[in-house]
Formats: structure tokens, sequence, C-alpha cells
């Protein structure tokens, strides 16, 4: 007892005004503050995620068929331009919302609680993203495990599932050099495998109509569900660790069908079909459009992915330099992928004896049918099948593991006292609604589902969403203030460059994205199938409700409010009393003492008692603070 009390007398007396929260012990305010929300435990661990979740399916399956489509080579020039005006300021905005104030998309929204329903929008978006697209992963391990075998299942017809249509390679490249084939009216075993044996889509006549569960296809859903839930089970710990096998290995992959398939002759047909610049193209408005879709889909802006991946940075992580690192990355993996693709669809191309662009497709159709159509062309064509599904797997999880980190952090920043210490079984709990609620795209008509949620789960309303966070943060927010945010984390404010972006460019592109996507709609449809009219209005409807969540917010947050509707829209347009960096050393400016339970005049005597000394980032913050006193006394 008596060393005890000796010990106590030795430690050095800290004033209440300099104490921390975290300096108070465990004393009764214990319970007044949440569990920690944790860190990336790597330097490379929010890099390799942002790649993992931008670089995913679309970039093998979309960009290749729409550069084709678009002018070719001439494609580019629109693509890098609104990559410029589009991709890289909105994709740095995400990150700094996310960083400054480390909360998810939902409680972000204390920059401005009367556009709370814009971050609810935005949950209720990734939420119906993430049940179809790892029905897509488990297509892609239903391949993978069918891979497993010496001879592909889809090589050959003759098969239970193939029609009197189906129509051998071989038979044709056999046909090609005797007596020419008729092939227009004839299907390839790959094509029947796909939707005669994978999806049983013989057994449905259509969306309203999905009729019995396809078992192989549910456990491979399940199976898919299992290994997100293990890889998130920990949050970014867990999936941070993940990502260097997810993010990195399908470069390896992509590069190895890369060289095999510019190896094989005919490739050159395919590499110049896809790559020759038409020019003329450029005149055409729906190249930038098309342009512009790809950039702003394939770098997951709007979907909060990003904005929860930097909520975990440390303050001052350079952001500035890993947007344009993963944004530039991405452009550069789709090109290449281009390459890989077109390379094999000019090789299949002069083995069937058509045009490259009667092989071509974009979407599942490419990955499930023409792609595995080519395999069987190829010497060992399981190892190279099992090579390309396996890239896709890898491609897709850690965009997955992003959609449900995005849904877990959101709910659980807002209930951080009863959420956090349960994260993982929370997690579970998500996962196993969101299993369940996938079963219908694993019935026979399923597919029928699943382009109806691709379609619109994240069409006009991600748009909408985007368009309203851009003038939120620069009209409501003020732009002033949030380059100051950005000059207290990084040092420096944005540029002109980001500052015009933000203001005019990027909203008036996304608006006119908008306008094109309502002005040239076109009703949904899988092959020869046309969706009914129900179907149509219920897919417009699920577009309309994540827009429909912000005027909701509105009304919730005025009606919190007191005092006239005008006093009620202005305060509820302000920032919360607690917005502003989550610890207290990094408030600054007029941040300082509005974070709760806060006790320290000046959050700076914080650091210089816990570290001896003033850093680069507390001059940035003397600065930051001596700009806002001269503001405040040319007012006076």
């Amino acid at each position: 007892m008596k060393k005890v009390q000796e010990h106590h007398l030795r430690e050095p007396i800290i004033p209440d005004l300099l104490m921390s929260p975290s300096d108070q012990g465990d004393g009764d305010l214990e319970m007044e503050y949440p569990a920690e929300r944790g860190n990336w435990t790597g330097k490379l661990d929010f890099l390799l995620s942002c790649i993992g979740y931008c670089v995913g399916l679309g970039n093998v399956w979309r960009f290749p068929y729409r550069a084709y489509t678009n002018g070719g080579g001439a494609f580019l020039v629109p693509y890098f331009i609104m990559l410029a005006i589009c991709g890289i300021p909105i994709f740095f905005m995400e990150l700094s919302l996310g960083q400054f104030s480390s909360l998810g998309p939902l409680a972000v929204w204390k920059i401005s609680p009367l556009f709370k329903g814009v971050g609810m929008g935005t949950i209720l978006i990734v939420s119906l993203v993430a049940i179809y697209y790892n029905m897509i992963i488990a297509y892609v391990l239903f391949y993978l495990f069918a891979s497993l075998t010496s001879n592909l299942p889809w090589e050959h017809c003759g098969n239970w599932w193939n029609t009197d249509l189906c129509l051998d390679h071989q038979v044709v490249k056999a046909g090609n050099a005797a007596i020419p084939f008729n092939i227009t009216n004839t299907v390839s075993p790959s094509e029947e495998y796909w939707n005669r044996y994978v999806l049983h889509i013989q057994g449905s006549s259509g969306i309203g109509d999905p009729g019995r569960i396809r078992w192989n296809l549910c456990l491979c859903l399940l199976l898919s569900w299992v290994i997100v839930y293990l890889c998130i089970l920990k949050g970014v710990k867990s999936s941070g660790k993940v990502v260097y096998i997810t993010a990195t290995f399908p470069y390896f992959i992509l590069i190895m069908l890369l060289i095999r398939g510019v190896t094989l002759e005919g490739a050159w047909i395919g590499i110049k079909f896809y790559l020759t610049p038409q020019f003329d193209h450029l005149l055409s408005s729906k190249v930038w459009i098309e342009a512009a879709l790809q950039i702003f889909y394939s770098l997951g802006v709007g979907f909060g992915g990003l904005l929860t991946f930097a909520s975990y940075n440390t303050f001052h992580q350079n952001i500035y330099r890993d947007t344009f690192i993963v944004t530039l990355g991405n452009a550069i993996t789709s090109i290449l992928a281009g390459f890989a693709i077109f390379s094999v669809l000019g090789y299949m191309s002069q083995e069937l004896g058509i045009p490259v662009n009667q092989v071509a497709k974009a979407g599942p159709g490419l990955a499930f049918v023409v792609y595995p159509q080519a395999m069987t062309m190829l010497p060992l064509s399981p190892l190279w099948s099992f090579l390309f599904f396996f890239m896709l797997l890898t491609l897709g999880l850690d965009s997955q593991f992003a959609f449900m980190e995005t849904i877990v952090t959101a709910v659980t920043d807002e209930f951080p006292y009863y959420l956090r210490p349960k994260k993982a079984f929370f997690s579970a709990i998500i996962c196993i609604a969101m299993y369940l609620m996938g079963l219908i795209l694993t019935t026979e008509g399923g597919m029928y589902w699943l382009v109806l949620l691709d379609d619109y789960s994240a069409g006009f309303g991600l748009l909408v969403v985007v368009i309203t966070t851009c003038l939120v943060v620069t009209r409501v927010y003020g732009m002033k203030r949030f380059c100051r945010d950005i000059h207290m984390m990084l040092g420096f404010q944005p540029g002109l460059y980001f500052k015009a972006c933000w203001m005019f460019l990027s909203p008036a592109m996304m608006t006119a994205l908008l306008v094109y996507n309502i002005v040239k709609y076109q009703p949904s449809e899988y092959g020869s199938y046309h969706f009914p009219y129900w179907a149509e209005v219920l897919g417009i409807l699920m577009g309309l409700f994540s827009c429909l969540m912000i005027p909701a917010g509105m009304v919730v947050a005025v009606l919190r409010e007191e005092g006239t509707l005008w006093e009620r829209i202005q305060q509820a347009s302000r920032p919360a009393m607690d917005w502003g960096p989550s610890l207290e050393e990094n408030r600054t400016g007029m941040y300082v003492a509005t974070l709760a339970g806060s006790q320290s005049p000046k959050p700076l005597m914080v650091h210089m008692r816990k570290y001896g000394g003033i850093t680069s980032y507390e001059n940035t913050a003397i600065e930051v603070d001596r700009e806002i006193e001269e503001e405040e006394e040319s007012m006076i």
C-alpha cells in the first residue's frame, strides 16, 4: 500500500484543463465514450483496398467493349478528359470527407444534418448492389469449380442440356475448310452451358415466374457470403490484409493472359479492332457520355466505399498522392484488360472465320460465354479457364468487401455505443440477411432479377446522390471552409483545378449524365426477352426510392430544430457542434472544444505535452488559426 502511494506521489499532476478524454482513466466517464473505431494496420492497406475496390469486374468486361464501340483508340481522348473532370476531383473529395471526419457515409452528414438523407440513399444503393454483386461472384465460383477437370464441360455439344442448334467450333473450322457453314441460327456449346445448365433459364417463362431454386448456385452463393464474412470479420484489420492478395494477384494473372493472348495466331486482328482510332466518333455526344459513365462507375464514386476506407486513415495521410495513384492505375488496368480480352477475341475470330464484332460482347456475356468458349480453343484449356475465373473472383471480392464495410461502418458509426463492441456479430447478421434476400437470384429466373437490379439499383439514383454531395460541400458547407479542412490535414490547400471542378465542371458534367440517362431511357432486356411493364415500374421505383431519401431526411432534420421554418432550415444546414476531426489533438481553430467531453482549451497544448514539441502539422494548425482570427477581426 505504501509503495502504491509513493508511486502516485511521483506521477506528474496534469491540470484538468489539459486533460483529454483518453487521459481520464477508468473512472465514471469510461462508459461515456464509444469503443475505438480502429485504423488500418499497415501503410499499404488503404492504398491496396482502394485499388481493389476500383479495379473490378467492369474493367474486364465493360471497358474494352465500350472502347471498341465508341471509336476504338479515339475513345481514350474523352476517357481521360472525363477522368480529369469527374473522376479525380470527386474521388479526392470523398477521401477528404472521410479522412477529415473519421466517419462513415451516414455520420459524415454532421457536416450538414439537413442532407443526411443523402447518406441514407447511399446505403440503400450499396445494399442493393451488394446483393446482386455477390451473385456474380457465385457464378464465378461455379465456373471456377467446373474448370477443375481434364475437359471443360462447355467444350462440346452432345450433353443433356444441349439442343439441336448447338454447334462445336471444331465443326465450324472443318466446315470453313470445305463447305462454308451457315452459323447464323446456331448456338455455341458455351452459350448453352451458361443459359441451359448454369442458369437453367428454360425453367422460367420470365421475371414473374422465378421457377425452382438452383441448389448448386444456392451453395455457391452461400460460399461467397461465407468468404466475404470471414474477410470482413474484424473490419479493416482483416480486409486490409486480404487485399494484399485480392488486389495484387489479378495483375499477375492479367499479365499471363495478356502474354498468352498476344502470342496467339490472329491476336493482332482483335487488337487492331480494339484500338483503331475512329476520330469521327468524337463528334457524337454519346461517346463523351459513355466515357463519363465508364469513369463514374469504374472508380466507384458515390457508393461510399472510398469515404469509408478513408475514414480509417490517420489524420495526416497523404490522400492527394493516393488519389492520383489509384485513379490513373485504374485507367491503365482497364486499357491492359482490353489488350488481354481482344487479343483472344481476335484469335477466336480467325478460328471461327467470323468478324470480331460478331464475337465481342459486354457484361456477363463476355465472362461466361465468349471467353470460356475461347479457352476451349487453347491447349491446356482447363488451366487458362481456371486462371481467368480466379482473376474474376479476386477482382470481385475486394469490391464486395468495400460494399459490406460501407454498410457495416455506416450503421455502427450511428450507434457506436451498442454496435462497435459487437461489430463481428452485426456483420454476420447483415451477411445472413443479404444472403436470404439474394436467394431469388439463384432461381431459374434469377438472371432476370439480376439484370433488373443491375440496370436500376445504381442508375440515376446514384447520380443524384453524387451531384447533391458535391453541391452541399461546395455551396452549403462552403468551398473556403472545405479547403481549409484539407489544409489542416495535408498542410496545403487544393489548387485552382480542384476548386473549378468541384464548383462547376463536375456538377455540370454529372447533371448532363443524369439528363442523358433520362432522355435516352431504354427498357431493360435480357437477350430477346423484354421485361414487362410492372418490372420496369419496379426498377424505376428502386432508383427513385434512393432519391426520396434526401427530402425525407430534410423533413426529419427540420422537425428536430426549433423556431420558424426558415430558422429551422438554417440551423439544420449548419455543421453539427461535434463536426470535425475525431481526435481532440487534431481539432484547431473553429473546432476547438466542440468535441463532446472536450476538456482542452487548445488541443495544440495536448500535443506539446504528449510529444514534447510542435510538428509541421501543428505549424499548419497555427497558420489556420491565425487566418481565422484575421478574418474575424476584418469582419468586426
